[in-house]
């Protein structure tokens, strides 16, 4: 199996903020908001660097969407931020109306998505951002890994016409994927090739799915792993093709197993290549305060859980 290193735990958000910082050094046209969490979404060097581009709106998420929507009219490219589930839930009409159904080119940037935001608790862990976002008509959909994805696809929404849901994290997780690497919109990552069963995850599930696919080559099964960094576009190529290796598939996400990539995958086999499957997804449930290692063990987030679901699927071949 290919061996992936942890380069240094960080976050997914610092990489956003570093991302918006150097879009921010090459593209005049990018301008920045906040709803009161500036140092939550990592995005002051931004602001010393171009305080003339940044809007503190406060915690008036709706009004941000608003302005953030009339800002591309004269030719910006705003990228806002907040957590996710003030990013989604709670302004929800107007992404519809303002930005998703005028196809506007906001960049939707969200932190502290999932359980994974920890102690803050179920008010805070939106776990359904994923799928209300990918329903609304032309919205692009992205979900990285790790601190260096997280940073590309930043610059990489940059250069992308038209409105995109980007999601990372809070916590520190494994930075494994390639410093200064070219991210492609809707292209899957093969990190494993394999002849058992396919594990297709995306988010902070990708690291915890190559610990699994480790596991499990001791016992003698044989992972294809796959990165899904694109919600939507879906890459269903790249699915269809290790599926018809593997004969069975396993998806993991920080997300409710309603709406997310796993019910994208089973929509798209369901029509071109019938397939078992498993979901590693919360199940229909709220999260709760805890730490983000103590809700993704007790959520079935992890590569335990990943294991276990390959030994449920792979009955079903």
């Amino acid at each position: 199996m290919k061996k992936y290193i942890d380069q240094g735990k960080n976050d997914t958000r610092s990489g956003f903020g570093a991302g918006l910082t150097e879009v921010g050094r090459t593209n005049p046209n990018v301008v920045a908001l906040c709803a009161d969490l500036v140092g939550s979404l990592k995005m002051q060097d931004f602001i010393d660097e171009n305080p003339e581009r940044f809007f503190q709106v406060g915690i008036a998420e709706a009004n941000m969407m608003g302005i953030a929507a009339g800002l591309t009219i004269g030719g910006k490219i705003p990228f806002t931020g907040t957590f996710a589930n003030f990013s989604t839930g709670r302004v929800y009409d107007q992404i519809r109306q303002s930005i998703a159904y005028s196809d506007k080119n906001v960049k939707i940037c969200a932190s502290h998505a999932g359980i994974t935001l920890g102690e803050d608790g179920a008010t805070h862990q939106i776990l359904e951002d994923l799928g209300l976002m990918k329903m609304l008509p032309g919205m692009t959909v992205i979900n990285p890994c790790d601190y260096n994805q997280t940073k590309a696809a930043t610059i990489a929404i940059a250069e992308h016409q038209g409105p995109v849901y980007l999601r990372f994290g809070r916590p520190k997780v494994a930075n494994f994927t390639p410093v200064d690497q070219k991210f492609e919109i809707g292209k899957a990552l093969m990190l494993n090739e394999g002849t058992d069963v396919t594990i297709v995850a995306t988010g902070h599930l990708v690291w915890q799915a190559l610990i699994a696919a480790e596991n499990l080559e001791k016992e003698g099964i044989s992972s294809e792993v796959i990165n899904i960094h694109t919600i939507k576009p879906l890459d269903g190529e790249a699915v269809l093709k290790s599926v018809k290796k593997t004969g069975c598939i396993v998806t993991a996400e920080e997300h409710n197993y309603l709406g997310g990539l796993g019910e994208s995958i089973a929509g798209f086999l369901a029509t071109t290549h019938p397939t078992p499957q498993e979901f590693v997804a919360t199940k229909d449930t709220f999260g709760e305060s805890g730490t983000p290692e103590q809700l993704m063990d007790k959520y079935g987030l992890n590569n335990k859980a990943i294991e276990n679901a390959v030994v449920s699927v792979l009955k079903r071949k």
